[in-house]
């Protein structure tokens, strides 16, 4: 099997890659059309990126199988032609969490001490102590979470050591779930925002998340709240964060920034960046060592599975549920030809076949064929798969 690795990725990963017999092509300076080119030449059965854009160009160059993010979520990634093309997509989750926490606990404590002005002063020659005497103290303020998903449930245990009461929402969260993790649950994201003194963001972007911290969130935010984006910069309606920074005197940390390079280094300009209260990062909240490290094992984990069973963890582009509306069962011996007369029938009478499993039984004798379907199959058309001679029995059952 051939992997292109386009993106910085750790030699360990390129290490076990290369163990389990896989050719490996390593250029992190891929992008854009040098990375269609690319996919062109070398024509990979699997690809793996990190921060790395994923178009159909590049999809449509070869004849890859399977595209992998190392790291959270498929943004990055044109999963809607993936999916069309029958490549899978899959990702590395939680695998960064425990980083992303400590990088959203480092901003929270940076904006309640501002720990950068303090540096910035000093490096200027200047001692302020009498200023940067002022700060607040996190002890016995109120964490609320916007998304409670792998680095969501990091944040939880670490805000609990610093003395925080911990309330939150997430799609998936019920109360029965909340009280499991010792949190208080609230129903809408406005109500976590009307009631933290810090908010911390960590949801996926989807059509349903892009500026879900708009105007009215922030306009629910208590003057003065601390507010941590490290999820993605798109979560945010940047315009409305500004708002609240100026007239409300909201303090923001963030790892992420509409408009950021697309390379490791480059010029970068947001009016957010320029406003007092608010401390950046460069999009580093996975970026560990540990964290890469965790990452790197998952992609061989995921390519290693893939070539020995035809399965891929952590896929995100397949059907929740087959539109089948029908199931053949046929109990056969498990005999050269069996399943190609089944389908042959099937063929002829124009049933497509949605998904399909070949179960054998111990001794390797006979076998238990499931076979979904679009539509139910005429009855001279199963009176036909009944009659070959290595065939017990054909069932149709439809599905609910």
């Amino acid at each position: 099997m051939k992997i292109l690795v386009a993106d910085k990725f750790e030699q360990s990963g390129l290490a076990g890659l290369r163990a389990l017999g896989c050719q490996v092509v390593y250029d992190p300076s891929l992008k854009e059309d040098a990375l269609v080119e690319a996919i062109r030449i070398h024509n990979p059965d699997v690809l793996v990126v990190r921060s790395t854009q994923v178009t159909a160009a590049m999809l449509e160059a070869s004849n890859l199988s399977l595209v992998i993010r190392a790291g959270a979520g498929v943004n990055t990634i044109d999963v809607e032609t993936a999916s069309k093309r029958g490549i899978y997509v899959a990702n590395c989750p939680g695998k960064n969490a425990i980083a992303v926490a400590e990088l959203a606990f480092g901003l929270i404590l940076s904006l309640d001490r501002r720990i950068p002005d303090n540096v910035a002063q000093l490096r200027a020659g200047k001692w302020n102590k009498k200023e940067f005497s002022e700060a607040r103290g996190v002890y016995g303020s109120t964490l609320g979470l916007i998304g409670v998903g792998n680095i969501g449930r990091e944040m939880i245990p670490r805000a609990k050591a610093f003395g925080l009461r911990v309330i939150a929402w997430s799609r998936s969260l019920t109360p029965e779930r909340a009280a499991e993790l010792g949190i208080g649950y609230r129903a809408t994201p406005l109500d976590v925002a009307s009631e933290a003194d810090i908010v911390s963001v960590h949801v996926a972007l989807t059509p349903d998340t892009r500026h879900l911290c708009n105007r009215a969130f922030f306009e629910a935010m208590r003057p003065g709240a601390y507010f941590i984006n490290t999820a993605r910069a798109e979560v945010v309606d940047e315009q409305a964060l500004a708002w609240a920074v100026r007239e409300k005197g909201i303090r923001a940390g963030l790892d992420v920034f509409e408009g950021e390079p697309s390379a490791g280094e480059g010029e970068f300009r947001n009016p957010l960046v320029d406003l007092p209260l608010v401390y950046g990062t460069h999009h580093i909240g996975a970026s560990t060592q540990q964290a890469q490290e965790a990452i790197a094992a998952e992609v061989v984990h995921i390519v290693r599975t893939y070539m020995q069973t035809g399965r891929v963890p952590n896929v995100v582009n397949l059907a929740e549920r087959s539109p089948a509306k029908y199931l053949l069962v046929v109990r056969h011996l498990d005999r050269v030809g069996v399943l190609a007369h089944v389908f042959n029938c099937l063929r002829e009478a124009n049933i497509n076949v949605q998904e399909t499993e070949n179960i054998i039984f111990a001794g390797a004798e006979a076998a238990v064929a499931r076979i979904q379907l679009d539509n139910a199959p005429p009855e001279t058309t199963l009176q036909a798969i009944r009659q070959h001679e290595h065939i017990f029995a054909a069932t149709l059952t439809p599905l609910e």
